[in-house]
């Protein structure tokens, strides 16, 4: 099946953390075939060589006119602002692009299919706008205890702060357990991962309160039945302390992870977007993560930003040797280590369902 020709508009975001979904459809998409990025800051260069040094042949361009050179069919908004509201700057190249008959794709709060002058552009010349986060607004399951039932190993990427990875090590954990002979499934929680081609997705800061447990479970039950897969991972949201963006307690109470890994940024010093909060200990989330799961993590994950290649190694030792488990830093020297660890849990739990249930 191919995949629709795809232009981000990422003006004024792309070399920042607001630039996050961008940078996840840069690195992965099942949905999308990127074939160019709009930010006039970085025009000229390569998508992936600016993101972390890995070229991806996705130019990075300064217009919209210079993107349509790439006959993309669909214009993404690559920017994910605070709260979610579509930038001022982007209403005129969204309207443009419609003009010339591209279909839009937004993951922000603010619905651009609501808007009159979107909707009678679309109108006039065919596009078709998709609200991602509006897909969700009506996903009202809530909390059985099913979740039981799922004998899959599922595994949580949770972390520190939000915009640090979780999603990213998340599918990078799916395929390396596919690569070693695993059957995997990834269940996304967030937009970009659904831009990504999730298959099964829970956009829970769209859904209401209520229904946030029940959504996150009713799609992990949904992949056990229909995939039987050995793991299913779930992509963590926002960060566990974070005053703004508090994430994670309920995909523990949902999903009832049987591992969970931590991601951290070091150098990162204060909460995404508040510089008035610092980030706490990596110790005090640990202990937060044991309270709440009843288990320490099984493994920590680094984001490596600020970091000087040299400083990488430092940092993995340190922390292996601190916290007694293992550490990687995905972007840098895969997940291999991470895999093999939760493969160990994975076999141990078989071993123990075979003897307790006779059957796996």
């Amino acid at each position: 099946m191919a995949l629709h020709r795809a232009v981000i508009l990422a003006e004024g975001v792309y070399g920042n953390l607001n630039g996050k979904t961008a940078h996840g459809l840069v690195r992965y998409s099942k949905r999308f075939s990127i074939v160019s990025v709009i930010d006039s800051e970085f025009e000229g260069m390569d998508a992936g060589i600016v993101l972390d040094g890995k070229f991806r042949n996705i130019p990075i361009v300064g217009s919209l006119k210079d993107a349509l050179k790439y006959n993309p069919k669909v214009l993404i908004v690559g920017a994910a602002t605070d709260g979610g509201y579509l930038p001022p700057s982007y209403r005129p190249v969204i309207g443009e692009a419609i003009k010339n008959g591209l279909d839009i794709v937004s993951g922000l709060h603010e619905f651009i299919s609501d808007d009159p002058e979107f909707s009678e552009l679309a109108e006039s010349s065919g596009s078709k706008i998709l609200d991602v986060r509006k897909m969700f607004l009506k996903k009202q399951e809530f909390f059985t205890g099913e979740i039981e039932n799922v004998l899959s190993t599922k595994v949580s990427v949770l972390g520190s702060d939000s915009a640090i990875g979780k999603r990213t090590t998340t599918i990078m954990l799916t395929e390396k357990l596919k690569e070693m002979g695993y059957s995997a499934v990834f269940i996304a929680t967030g937009q970009t991962g659904w831009m990504q081609g999730a298959e099964y997705c829970a956009l829970i800061d769209a859904m209401i309160n209520d229904f946030v447990a029940g959504g996150i479970e009713s799609e992990v039950v949904r992949a056990w039945k229909e995939k039987k897969p050995d793991f299913i991972l779930i992509e963590g949201q926002g960060g566990l302390l974070h005053p703004a963006y508090p994430g994670g307690f309920e995909i523990i109470a949902a999903s009832r992870p049987e591992a969970i890994i931590f991601q951290h940024a070091p150098k990162r010093i204060y909460y995404d977007g508040f510089e008035k909060y610092k980030i706490p200990d990596i110790e005090k989330f640990i202990k937060l993560i044991e309270i709440l799961s009843g288990n320490r993590p099984i493994g920590i994950t680094l984001n490596t930003e600020k970091m000087e290649e040299f400083e990488i190694p430092y940092y993995i030792n340190e922390y292996e040797e601190k916290y007694s488990m293992p550490v990687e830093a995905p972007l840098y020297t895969g997940v291999e280590k991470i895999a093999k660890e939760i493969i160990k849990l994975h076999e141990n739990r078989v071993g123990k369902n075979i003897i307790r249930r006779g059957i796996y």
